[in-house]
């Protein structure tokens, strides 16, 4: 079984490409949205949280777990390679390889959260791929929340998007990367905005595939998958119809509580 984690409903869009990529693998997802956004908050917050939910999903007897969450990858990845060593983790990264290497103006533009932009992994990323490149990062508070609420068709959610975007298009970006896991559910109202003649990346493919080829050897067939969607909110009604909504599945879902040492427990189970 593939474990997948993020802080609320943005890793859906990873686990779209991840059941597309590995159609045969079970999946159990983890949306922690008792704590959604993760990205304003600290480092060792998300290290706490990450930890967590990787033990209850080592339980759950999954054997490769995607950290489907750039604020969490950017904070929690590196440590929990080194506290789970026997498991295979994929995480995000910024998307600024390709960008730099498909930018034409020179200038590329990363939609992010503040705690991806904080991150090391963004600025080794950056310091490794983009040399001769303008990267400019662009924090988008408040964009994770109303995707969480359901309004990423808003007339709010694209009033937020043309701001963040126009520092970088003002610049001449022509490669925007979409570097948090609930961007790809705007994604073509940022096409729209930014225009012809700029490509939007969603990472999440790449990320699909590099799981596959981790698993490759691994991978089995046999009886049908099996896919659940679990959430620290205290009511699994309505994520169970953002779930259906964002990944056209009919979903089991289920409820989840932090307990006081910082672990996991199942408290309901609904099948929608």
């Amino acid at each position: 079984m593939i474990g997948l984690f993020d802080s609320g409903l943005g890793g859906l869009s990873v686990w779209r490409e991840v059941a597309k990529e590995l159609p045969s693998q079970s999946t159990l997802y983890v949306g922690d949205q008792s704590h959604v956004p993760y990205g304003p908050k600290p480092a060792e917050t998300l290290v706490r949280y990450s930890e967590g939910i990787t033990r209850f999903l080592h339980e759950q007897q999954c054997r490769a777990i995607v950290v489907a969450c750039n604020s969490a990858s950017a904070a929690a990845l590196e440590p929990l390679r080194r506290t789970f060593p026997d498991t295979v983790f994929v995480g995000m990264e910024p998307a600024v390889k390709p960008a730099a290497a498909r930018t034409k103006s020179g200038v590329v533009l990363v939609l992010a959260t503040p705690a991806t932009l904080k991150g090391e992994l963004f600025a080794a990323t950056t310091a490794r791929f983009a040399q001769g490149v303008t990267v400019i990062g662009e924090p988008c508070p408040g964009l994770v929340e109303e995707i969480e609420s359901g309004g990423g068709a808003s007339e709010k959610a694209e009033a937020m998007l043309r701001a963040f975007l126009a520092r970088g298009l003002a610049a001449g970006a022509d490669e925007i990367v979409l570097a948090c896991t609930h961007y790809p559910f705007v994604i073509e109202t940022v096409r729209r905005l930014a225009g012809p003649g700029v490509e939007v990346i969603d990472p999440a493919p790449a990320v699909a595939r590099q799981l596959r080829r981790l698993l490759r050897e691994r991978e089995a067939g046999g009886a049908a998958p099996t896919h659940r969607f679990l959430t620290t909110a205290k009511d699994a009604r309505a994520f169970a119809h953002a779930v259906r909504d964002l990944t056209g599945t009919d979903p089991v879902t289920g409820c989840l509580e932090w307990t006081a040492l910082g672990g996991l427990t199942e408290v309901s189970v609904e099948t929608s």
